[in-house]
């Protein structure tokens, strides 16, 4: 499954870090990203010719604090369940450190974080017309998942991220619900596909989410200090609807988190 469809979608994710090396060894490592340019100061990673993951080394940033505004997650979706299954029983073996795992019930997701706390989730999604929508909503849940039937699905070792692998969604910190509903859904133009408490959820074109936001650890954060290590950029690819709606290329949202926009490939 993947999310082309949609009129947005999530495009590459940039972080910014102290060690580019390390943490950009892991992730060749843990998920299998190839390794597509690297200059020193900004190494870009994902599949082929196709980038899902940039990172910028600056070794003077401040630390960011896991109370801030800014990344929670960034969710890197998997074509089936088979692929999840060889990925968990590879990422089992290779002793990658491991943080959780839940059954949303449109998807299933395992935790995990890199080197420099920025958080991760790989991830499958279910079948499109499994997923139950309640009152307008898409019904998700947090439930426990069955480590040991997911790995039982898996059809062959785990190599490297399949050729369709995308970054499914970003999930965010932020200090208000509210306000990121405004700028999310009423000023960028995703729908609000649901809510757990104290976060939202956004999609397009029917997928159960794009983007999330919540307040779990960050309740009340101001505007984002910069230079800051962590998230420095999402890239939305958007359709011509969509660009030509929002009339510009970069805009930041109420706690100073950039967002890029690019046109989709015709």
């Amino acid at each position: 499954m993947t999310t082309a469809s949609a009129p947005m979608e999530i495009g590459r994710v940039a972080l910014t870090v102290h060690d580019i090396g390390r943490v950009g060894s892991f992730y060749q490592k843990a998920l299998g990203l190839d390794e597509i340019s690297a200059d020193g100061e900004v190494t870009r990673l994902g599949i082929g010719p196709r980038v899902l993951l940039e990172l910028r080394q600056d070794k003077a940033a401040r630390r960011r604090d896991a109370s801030e505004a800014g990344l929670f997650h960034t969710a890197f979706l998997l074509p089936s369940r088979q692929d999840l299954g060889a990925w968990l029983l590879y990422a089992a073996n290779s002793s990658l450190p491991l943080e959780g795992a839940s059954d949303h019930l449109v998807s299933e997701a395992i935790y995990l974080s890199d080197p420099e706390g920025n958080g991760i989730e790989v991830y499958s999604d279910r079948p499109r017309d499994t997923w139950k929508i309640r009152n307008g909503s898409i019904h998700m849940t947090s439930d426990g998942l069955d480590l040991n039937n997911l790995v039982a699905s898996a059809t062959g070792p785990w190599k490297a991220a399949p050729a369709a692998t995308v970054v499914g969604h970003v999930h965010l910190q932020v200090g208000a619900v509210p306000e990121a509903e405004a700028f999310y859904s009423g000023k960028l133009g995703f729908d609000v596909t649901t809510h757990y408490p104290g976060a939202a959820f956004y999609g397009s074109g029917g997928y159960h989410h794009h983007l999330a936001t919540n307040v779990w650890n960050s309740r009340g954060a101001g505007l984002r200090q910069m230079p800051s290590t962590g998230l420095a950029d999402v890239e939305i690819l958007a359709d011509a609807a969509s660009m030509a709606r929002l009339e510009t290329l970069a805009l930041q949202d109420p706690w100073g988190t950039q967002i890029s926009l690019t046109a989709k490939a015709v």
